[in-house]
């Protein structure tokens, strides 16, 4: 079994998911007491939304580097970073380092693609939502995607900043999102991206009329099946198939 590298702290809340459910993984492949063999860079959340609030993505990008680069010489395999915005920045990290760096969008798009998808509803931060740098590496897989309207912006961007990152879950902002996701079903989405490692805490099944895609729970079962399978194990687990569905 092969080390994970998790960059995190953004927030420590989905931070904690990502720790907790890579291991439930590899229990769940080995049983027993077994554990995954994580190296975790947690990093300051309110030092990044000060920076994100000034338009500093190259200070971000030069910190998150530099925490890949620590993962890699303290003997990480590979690396994930625990956060959807902040892969706007993802090709500085890659540059930075020589080990294989898991891109969340990829492998949501590759989940997507897989259930014969074309079209789906994109949720995050406004970064997430407004700028090129999700929406484009998804495009580039064949998947195009939806945002809501301003008011809709608006309402998931606040959420998530003012409440789920702060650990609290409120059923006014549920069935606010409920609303929301049914609009982009009717728009077109044949599936809702969760695109942003939070949105896991508020968003469940039953609240949409489509199939949900929660990046969190994607990418950890690829980080998974990439620490098995770079070590050589024949097996590739699937941890999370109602993440799709």
């Amino acid at each position: 079994m092969k080390t994970i590298g998790i960059i995190g702290g953004l927030s420590p809340e989905s931070t904690m998911k990502y720790y907790q459910w890579i291991n439930e993984g590899v229990r769940a492949e080995l049983g027993g007491l077994h554990s995954a063999r994580i190296m975790l860079a947690s990093v300051d959340f309110a030092e990044f939304t000060d920076l994100n609030e000034n338009g500093d993505w190259d200070t971000q990008a030069r910190i998150l580097a530099q925490q890949a680069q620590a993962l890699e010489r303290a003997g990480a395999d590979f690396i994930l970073l625990a956060t959807n915005t902040m892969h706007r920045v993802a090709d500085v990290i890659e540059d930075a380092i020589s080990v294989p760096f898991l891109h969340l969008a990829d492998v949501t798009a590759r989940a997507i693609t897989a259930q014969g998808m074309e079209t789906v509803g994109l949720l995050g931060t406004r970064y997430t939502m407004e700028l090129d740098f999700y929406k484009g590496r998804l495009k580039d897989h064949g998947v195009m995607t939806l945002v809501p309207d301003e008011a809709g912006r608006e309402i998931v961007n606040r959420t998530i900043y003012e409440e789920l990152c702060g650990g609290q879950v409120n059923d006014n902002s549920r069935a606010a999102f409920r609303k929301i996701i049914a609009e982009l079903a009717e728009a077109g989405a044949q599936g809702i991206i969760l695109g942003c490692t939070e949105l896991t805490m508020l968003v469940r099944p039953e609240d949409s009329p489509v199939p949900l895609f929660d990046t969190t729970k994607i990418h950890v079962e690829e980080a998974v099946k990439q620490a098995f399978l770079q070590a050589g194990t024949s097996k590739a687990p699937s941890l999370f198939p109602h993440c799709r569905s």
